[in-house]
């Protein structure tokens, strides 16, 4: 008769059985209770079975002991995604008041945060992108009005990819973009609706487990592809992680930031110079260079730089402080892509000498943060705020309508 193994138990750093690294267990020990799984413990004792006893007190220390403990290490704060409390009671404030541009910004948030009756989970990218940009902006509704008719949409949606959704498959390539595309739309759309007293806590548990069991495996397998597609996954696993107050998460995704800023933003005074051919060969190595600004002159670097500078806002709204850290890369990057967009030339650092035309509403949260908090002056990167940004800006994807959150100096400028 064969043995019936139960879950892979896999330990946390901090695990003070952490040499045992991971074990499996017969299903009948686990599911046993804790009555006869101490029964079972000492009659292994009893016959002189210490290893396999020592093995089976393990598990039963990590299943009721090492979960409490984790869980007493982090108190998550929320609202505390992209969105603090402080901020969104500024601008619903200005709505309020009826002040530009926040209320202009606020209508077209109005236009999506609509009801759309969901059946069934769409299969394609569009369709995904749809609902999680729905679910998105009729949370930030609700934030901004009161109106509990918005957050019962984004629960509507929510719930339903709850009960449905059954992850992603296989777990590699698009797949893995396209997950954090996603969860980093529903992340924080479900962490502003944590909250709302009319979510049931079921549901909203369910909601936890189907991030826990259907995300994680597309946004905790790393892409290999350019850095753009890691900065999304680690955006949506930060906003995750405090929806589902997660510390091994949060920690995964701080973790991931700090390698991938170290191998995408380039400083001259770093000790070893990328491979031209992955950074797409750029001409000049300059402060501020990014892994992909010469693969498209400065599409997906926004891409890109948005998700981290996200990840970020979520970890400074935890207590955590990764802008300081990483500040001299950021800064060099922020302004050298925004003189590159302004001027429409690469400055001599790429073949193509022509930056893209590809204009995206995002910005707005790293200026806060750089400029708003810490007074740095960032000059081309206000000018592009100005005269392009607040008036041209795209929101695309997990790019969403950030001159309504987090412009927080109200300014608006001239269009070009």
């Amino acid at each position: 008769m064969k043995t019936s193994f139960g879950p892979k138990l896999i330990l946390s750093n901090n695990d003070p059985f952490l040499s045992l690294k991971s074990i499996r267990l017969p299903a009948a020990f686990l599911t046993q209770g804790t009555p006869k799984m101490i029964i079972s413990l000492l009659s292994l004792i009893a016959v002189k079975k210490t290893t396999q006893a020592a093995v089976y007190f393990f598990a039963f220390y990590h299943m009721c002991f090492s979960p409490l403990m984790s869980r007493a290490q982090m108190n998550f704060i929320h609202p505390g995604g992209t969105h603090n409390q402080s901020d969104l009671a500024f601008v619903k404030s200005k709505i309020e008041a009826g002040e530009q541009p926040w209320t202009r910004n606020f209508d077209r948030i109005r236009m999506l945060a609509k009801s759309k009756p969901i059946k069934g989970i769409p299969t394609d990218e569009n369709g995904q992108k749809e609902y999680g940009q729905i679910a998105y902006a009729n949370a930030l509704a609700w934030w901004y009005t009161g109106n509990d008719s918005y957050a019962e949409n984004t629960i509507d949606i929510l719930n339903r990819w709850g009960k449905d959704f059954k992850g992603y498959s296989p777990v590699a390539g698009q797949n893995l973009l396209l997950g954090g595309w996603i969860g980093s739309l529903l992340g924080p759309a479900a962490e502003l609706l944590r909250g709302y007293k009319g979510w049931k806590p079921s549901d909203l548990a369910m909601v936890q487990t189907m991030f826990k069991q259907h995300f994680y495996p597309v946004l905790n397998t790393m892409s290999t592809w350019n850095g753009n597609v890691d900065l999304t996954q680690i955006d949506a696993m930060m906003h995750i992680a405090v929806f589902c107050e997660d510390e091994n998460e949060f920690k995964l995704g701080i973790s991931r930031l700090r390698s991938r800023t170290r191998n995408y933003i380039h400083l001259a005074s770093d000790t070893t110079k990328p491979d031209s051919e992955a950074w797409f060969r750029p001409k000049r190595w300059a402060d501020g260079l990014t892994q992909e600004t010469c693969r498209d002159n400065g599409h997906h670097s926004q891409f890109a730089m948005s998700s981290a500078i996200h990840a970020m806002e979520v970890a400074w709204n935890q207590g955590v402080d990764l802008y300081g850290e990483n500040a001299q890369r950021y800064l060099a990057a922020l302004e050298l892509l925004a003189l590159q967009l302004n001027t429409g030339d690469m400055q001599g650092i790429c073949s193509n000498t022509k930056a893209t035309d590809d204009i995206y509403a995002t910005w707005e949260v790293g200026f806060n943060h750089y400029h708003n908090r810490k007074g740095n002056q960032l000059p081309n990167t206000r000018r592009l705020l100005e005269k392009k940004i607040r008036h041209l800006g795209q929101s695309e994807w997990n790019i969403f309508h950030e001159t309504l959150t987090h412009n927080l100096d109200g300014k608006v400028g001239n269009r070009e």
